[in-house]
């Protein structure tokens, strides 16, 4: 089974399950990856994080019986796993547009569907790369507030500036970070450059010790980064059924290569 057939048995698994308490580990077990790296793959592919998706699903299915039926609006509440009608109502009127009591038969309710993935998809696309253990690392370094409008520009830009400023006292930039306000990294907040010694007035970054999948690129040309990391995360990481970590990811850069270390689990008892 592929994995977009594996995908298409987890919402079919939500829908049959959006009355109940939604194990995130169980249905990552369909994919055979940790629960972090199923959230990943499935905000990257449909652009909506799997929790935001099941509320929606809830919240349009409850819509549906609103209108079709004559359930008490706190039975609804409670059927879909909302502790009061107050938090059901506000999270309705917010999807919908209207309370729940607002509900008639001339009502024009929002429907969100099913997400059902093509099967047929076939990635055929080779990434060389390798596992590697990093011992803990200690850097330090200053940032750029951007988001994802932003980065492409922000970034490289932000870049050279440091560059052009520390380089004579402290060498080489040898590492970036691009931080996310989210655990499935939707929506990034900072990029950092790091140096692997201490400078006056930049934040100590502790990485922790791990194991990490590394692959290279023979450029540090930004267009080329950012087309690469779009095809680790858009191709690599939804195929590759490695547990990732949600310890920080790095850029590495040395001798005109950028290196993309990208922290793994290491227990892999831990789905």
């Amino acid at each position: 089974m592929n994995i977009y057939a594996s995908l298409n048995k987890i919402t079919e698994y939500i829908d049959n399950h959006l009355e109940d308490k939604i194990d995130f580990n169980k249905i990552a077990m369909m994919l055979g990856v940790n629960s972090y790296t199923m959230q990943r793959i499935f905000s990257l592919l449909t652009n909506v994080t799997l929790t935001e998706y099941i509320r929606k699903r809830r919240l349009s299915v409850a819509g549906e019986e609103l209108y079709s039926g004559n359930n008490k609006i706190m039975d609804i509440a409670i059927k879909y796993c909302y502790d009061n009608a107050t938090s059901f109502s506000r999270a309705f009127e917010q999807f919908h547009g209207l309370k729940p009591s607002q509900v008639t038969k001339e009502t024009k309710l929002k429907i969100f569907p099913r997400i059902t993935f093509n099967e047929d998809i076939t990635l055929t696309t080779e990434i060389p790369y390798e596992i590697i253990n990093l011992p803990e690392l200690t850097l330090y370094g200053c940032k750029v507030d951007t988001d994802n409008d932003h980065i492409n520009a922000d970034a490289p830009r932000f870049f050279h500036e440091c560059l052009i400023k520390y380089e004579k006292d402290y060498g080489d930039i040898p590492y970036g970070m691009i931080t996310y306000t989210d655990i499935e990294r939707r929506y990034c907040n900072a990029y950092w450059i790091l140096y692997d010694k201490q400078i006056p007035k930049f934040e100590k970054i502790t990485i922790p010790a791990s194991k990490y999948v590394a692959f290279k690129i023979s450029t540090q040309n930004p267009q080329d980064i950012q087309a690469m990391s779009d095809k680790f995360y858009l191709e690599f990481l939804p195929s590759s059924n490695l547990n990732f970590s949600d310890a920080p990811e790095l850029e590495y850069y040395h001798d005109d290569i950028t290196e993309f270390l990208v922290p793994l689990q290491t227990d892999k008892t831990d789905n």
